[in-house]
This record gives C-alpha cells, structure tokens and sequence, in this order.
C-alpha cells in the first residue's frame, strides 16, 4: 500500500494542530483543576488549530456550568445565538447571558455539551455537538453555524432533528410558525468564509434547489459519504449519491425550492444554512461539507427538523436511501 509523501511544511502543519488541541484540553484542564468532563472524541482533521482550542475551550466552560467563562467566548456586539429547530433567537450578549443564568443553576454535574467535530477556521465554522439530556429535557445532536469576529462568537445558529424529543416538551418550547422568525441575522455578520466554501456551497444548494443531481453529485468525490441525521441514513460513494439525489431532490427540504441562507467554513470545509423547498413544511437546516484537496466535497452531513414533516413523508424519503 503507497502512502502520500508528507513536506516538512506538511509535518509542521499536523504537528501544530495536534498541539494546539492537547494544549486546549490541558489548559482546560489546569484552569478549573480537573480531568476533562466528557469525552476527547471530536474530529478536527477538517479545522484549524485556533478553531479546535476554541471550541475545546467553550465546551469545557460550558460542560463545568461555568456561566462567567462560558459568555468570555461571546462578543458583546453579539449578533444572535438562535436555536433553529425551537425558533428561539437571543439577539443580543445580555439575552443570551440571561437564558443560560436561567438554565446552568438547574443543571445536574451529569449534564454536559461536547463537539463530536470541527469544521473550518478562526472567521466561521460549523461544529457539531452533543448536548445529554440533563441540559434541556432531551438529548440534542446538533449542527452548529459560528462566525466570529476578533476571536469571539458574534453569531451562533444551531439545527437538530427534534424527531425524538419529548412531544409534549417540544409543543410547549416551540415558537408558534405565526411566530417562527424570518431571518437570523445573517445579513448583519456578513460573509465570514472563504471563496472557496462559499463557490461550493453555492454550486450545490443551487444544483439541489433546481434538482439536478447530475451537477450535484459531479461536486462530490468519488468515495464521498452522504449523511442525513434526521433520516438516519448514509449514502456511500459519488454513483450512489448521484442516484440518491435523483430520487430524492423533488422532495426533500434541500431540494427543489429551496434557498441559500449563510455560509460558514474555509477552504477545509464548512457548509451552509437553507431555507426549506416550498414542497415541504420544513423552515430550514444546515448541510455541512468536508473538502478534499482538490476541493471535492468528501462528506456531507445534514440536519433539519423532522418534526415539521408528516410521518407519511419521513417515512418516504427515508425509502428513497435504498437503491433497488
């Protein structure tokens, strides 16, 4: 078996990105005298050294219930930090100060948040988290949207699949649709990822939302995973997503219809806020995307609320995963 020759540059590059994540766990660590409150198992091979410290950093504070360390990683030109799937949008640092005081008291020591992974650099990223159950009343498995500004959090949008969550809970914590907001303040942050995120981003919402999966799936690699969280399926390998998306996009809340909201990321990888195709009833969620070095995309992840399809058609897009 070959291997891909390594450049001392290469070498430096990998060796300062793992420092810099065990120095974030250890300064983690030393700062509130403690081993690590939840698992060290998130991916960073698609982010920065700087982005992974960070959000190491914000997790610690967060899963420690830490409420003056936690709002240190939030500009107070906060933007917004929105909860998509509940439609609740904290439009301001003190807003945002005031509903984690109302909730981190309550928090059992059990309760913890921590990134599964990491995608894209020091202006925007999307980071994926698990939130346990303690915190808000159900397990949450979330894809986050982050632009930052001189090093601080300026907007934070999270999208999960609220399928099994509690109904009863989820009926009374969800903004009404009359209700439900617009815009998340995506126009005030501005474009915070790179031109190339931003190129495929573009090119793949707009092959999706005019349902040509042909073009899609030509911006894939060949050996690319296809993931849908809220369907709880995988697509493996560019011919198979390419038959997928055939079948799928006249459908799905990504398809046909639907619009581009925000994109986050760098030249590693990111990915893209959407509005939901006039088909279904879905508002929005997020697609992120891994790239390769030719800039490929090598893994696709989205999530949206399953909550706002019918049974009948969750029940028929996730048959449409199957190849026959």
């Amino acid at each position: 078996m070959t291997s891909l020759p390594v450049t001392p540059s290469g070498l430096r590059a990998i060796f300062v990105a793992v420092f810099a994540l065990h120095a974030g766990a250890a300064r983690a660590q030393s700062e509130y005298g403690a081993a690590p409150l939840f698992p060290q198992i998130a991916d960073t091979s698609h982010a920065t050294s700087e982005v992974s410290a960070f959000f190491q950093s914000f997790f610690t504070a967060k899963s420690r219930h830490d409420l003056p360390a936690t709002m240190q990683h939030f500009s107070p030109q906060l933007a917004t930090y929105t909860d998509a799937t509940f439609g609740w949008p904290f439009d301001s640092f003190e807003a945002l100060h005031g509903v984690f005081a109302q909730y981190m008291p309550q928090w059992p020591a059990s309760g913890i948040s921590y990134p599964t992974r990491i995608i894209g650099g020091g202006g925007s990223a999307v980071v994926a988290f698990t939130d346990t159950p303690e915190l808000f009343g159900g397990e949450l498995r979330i894809l986050g949207a982050v632009d930052f500004k001189d090093g601080k959090v300026v907007r934070w949008v999270d999208y999960w699949d609220a399928t099994s969550f509690d109904g009863k809970l989820y009926a009374g914590m969800r903004t009404p649709d009359a209700k439900y907001p617009v815009h998340f303040r995506e126009g005030v942050v501005g474009n915070n990822a790179s031109i190339m995120i931003r190129t495929v981003s573009m090119q793949l919402q707009r092959a999706c939302a005019k349902g040509d999966a042909a073009a899609a799936a030509d911006l894939f690699a060949y050996d690319a995973v296809y993931e849908d969280m809220t369907l709880r399926t995988h697509t493996l390998g560019r011919a198979a997503i390419a038959r997928y998306l055939s079948r799928v996009l006249a459908a799905a809340p990504y398809g046909q219809g639907s619009r581009l909201r925000h994109v986050v990321g760098n030249d590693l990888g990111g990915g893209f806020e959407w509005h939901g195709g006039s088909a279904t009833g879905v508002n929005g969620g997020i697609t992120a995307l891994e790239l390769n070095r030719d800039f490929k995309i090598t893994r696709l992840t989205t999530v949206y609320d399953g909550r706002e399809l019918a049974d009948s058609e969750r029940r028929a897009l996730v048959l449409m995963a199957v190849d026959e």
